[in-house]
């Protein structure tokens, strides 16, 4: 059983809304040839489904508690670098120093919010502990973590997604949904490609977009085919575009792995060159 995203129904609907208006708008919808559907998930993509909006929504909180400890800090001319490492390091020696002139009620401020900081942090590494469980024990993650820049985490969250990905053609589809494909805007004969689309599923988009940027980081670690084809990339175009590249890479990869149920190859032909 597949469903179909209301996006594709929208423009059959007539005049007014109703339950009838919306039937006759489906059923004529689904009698055309192009129309997409969406596959029903399993209670295990649900399950993982879950696991990651809640990570997501710690990891957002966490984000938004040191970005208001650097600012209330700023304030009272305590400047500490971006990241949460400082914070984590910094914030206990500036609580125990008394020869800064903070007062008492901004101090258990701070101390409240180091609290819900590490409490947060708690929550994330518990999750992601079950995360890496349910990677571990599931044949198709264990597959697709062989592919460079991709972990447990962007593993789980890409068969919550999408399964084993039957629901795409071919790799630039599952790529075009997440987000990856340029956008065009084309007219008169003439192709013109802009950046990329950011349509999609915004979240599996960000983790590939990282898990690339830790792959062009650490590209002399690499297996020699993924490590000469970054460097051709990055002799020509600028990190960030090498990037995007690669995380389109991934996920072409990715589709590649769970649809054909094979492990990943390493790039001969980039080696080759």
């Amino acid at each position: 059983m597949r469903l179909m995203p209301a996006q594709y129904v929208k423009p059959y609907v007539q005049t007014n809304k109703s339950d009838f208006l919306d039937a006759v708008a489906i059923a004529e919808a689904v009698q055309r040839p192009r129309m997409r559907f969406v596959p029903i998930k399993t209670e295990e993509q649900l399950d993982l489904q879950a696991l990651h909006r809640a990570r997501e929504r710690w990891v957002m909180r966490r984000t938004a508690v040191v970005n208001q400890i650097r600012s209330l800090l700023l304030e009272r001319g305590l400047t500490l670098p971006r990241g949460r490492s400082h914070v984590d390091q910094q914030l206990p020696r500036i609580l125990e120093d008394a020869e800064l002139k903070l007062s008492g009620s901004f101090r258990v401020l701070l101390a409240q919010l180091q609290v819900e900081l590490d409490q947060l942090t708690g929550r994330i590494e518990q999750m992601d502990a079950v995360i890496q469980q349910r990677a571990r024990e599931d044949e198709a993650c264990v597959r697709l973590m062989t592919i460079p820049g991709i972990g447990p985490v962007t593993a789980t969250a890409l068969i919550a997604a999408i399964g084993n990905g039957a629901a795409f053609r071919k790799g630039r589809d599952l790529a075009a949904w997440v987000g990856m494909v340029p956008r065009e805007c084309s007219t008169g004969g003439k192709q013109k490609l802009l950046g990329i689309s950011k349509r999609g599923n915004k979240y599996l988009r960000t983790l590939f977009v990282q898990g690339a940027r830790s792959l062009v980081l650490q590209r002399h670690k690499q297996a020699p085919g993924v490590s000469c084809w970054l460097a051709l990339l990055l002799a020509r175009a600028h990190q960030n575009v090498v990037i995007v590249a690669s995380a389109n890479k991934m996920v072409r990869m990715a589709w590649a792995v769970l649809c054909k149920n094979e492990r990943y190859r390493a790039l001969v032909l980039a080696a080759a060159a």
